[in-house]
């Protein structure tokens, strides 16, 4: 069966695992992968790196080219995978105005090891203070949109072999 040309945006708060299981299931399908936080603009990274939360105003120029990125990549035929925190909804709408069809897959976990993970990560702009600015900014997926949510807690491979499963692949 032949398939339309598909879009997964990985999606949680910093330490979920974003571009690990990103990379991971852009591997498995085969399809490319965009690692959403070299978009941000350099004030957005500034920022961040300060320990200020964005606020929407801050993600809308980030999440509008993460859309032109996968609108890219939908005109030239290529299904993609794109690793993007999509903490609310109305996010998520603008990474959907991209292409026709945009899943996602919310890599989710206990708070505890996200901060756990995020004191143990190096080389990476944005601090473990503003996990809960994150946390409290989420807005879980709706039933109404396409795609899953995967426990942290599970290996990468159990991770991605739940993703297949849950996306129908």
């Amino acid at each position: 069966m032949s398939r339309s040309v598909e879009h997964i945006v990985v999606m949680g708060v910093s330490g979920s695992g974003k571009t690990t299981v990103g990379e991971a299931l852009a591997e498995r399908l085969g399809w490319s992968f965009i690692e959403g936080d070299s978009f941000h603009p350099p004030e957005n990274v500034a920022k961040m790196s300060a320990g200020i939360p964005l606020d929407d105003a801050d993600r809308a120029p980030w999440l509008r080219a993460l859309a032109a990125e996968i609108a890219r990549d939908e005109a030239a035929g290529r299904p993609s995978v794109v690793g993007c925190s999509a903490l609310k909804r109305a996010y998520r709408d603008v990474l959907r105005s991209g292409a026709p069809r945009v899943r996602f897959l919310h890599v989710h976990g206990d708070r505890a090891v996200l901060a756990d993970r995020l004191a143990h990560r190096g080389g990476h702009f944005f601090p473990a203070s503003l996990l809960d600015s994150q946390l409290a900014t989420l807005e879980p997926l709706g039933p109404d949109e396409d795609g899953v949510v995967v426990d942290v807690a599970l290996s990468i491979t159990e991770q991605i072999d739940f993703a297949m499963r849950g996306l129908g692949y």
